[in-house]
């Protein structure tokens, strides 16, 4: 299972309203809302990857929208549909694969950071790859 975390800037209801109008049935993705107050958003981030999220969106977000993609599909283009939908009024998406805070921009437009775009698990498995090589 893969995961993408989005922190869109608009209002939770707003946002739990356009996954319920939009999102319903993206097939292979599960779409949830996770906080820190009920849920584990956060619970086994490490430290330093919430600081560079906080300075991104400039507070720290209490929750966020969790997306995990089975590994029976690629995905890549749910994902890139659903985050598209969700940061369309702003805000940052993660992924597994890097600690930097996408911006719609960075994603639309294929920005490379550290050798990896966003949800960039092909990348990152070859990067893994040849590092154990070394």
């Amino acid at each position: 299972m893969r995961t993408v975390f989005v922190f869109p800037a608009g209002e939770r209801a707003e946002t739990v309203a356009s996954i319920d109008r939009h999102l319903s049935r993206q097939r292979g993705l599960n779409i949830d809302i996770d906080d820190e107050q009920t849920g584990y958003l956060f619970s086994d981030w490490d430290p330093q990857d919430v600081a560079v999220l906080e300075a991104a969106v400039g507070h720290h977000p209490t929750w966020a929208v969790q997306i995990d993609i089975s590994g029976r599909i690629d995905g890549t283009a749910e994902v890139h549909y659903v985050v598209a939908l969700l940061l369309e009024h702003g805000g940052v998406a993660m992924d597994d694969y890097s600690a930097h805070p996408w911006t719609l921009q960075e994603i639309e437009s294929g920005t490379v950071i550290d050798g990896l775009r966003f949800f960039d698990f092909r990348a990152h498995h070859e990067l893994s790859r040849s590092d154990k090589r070394s």
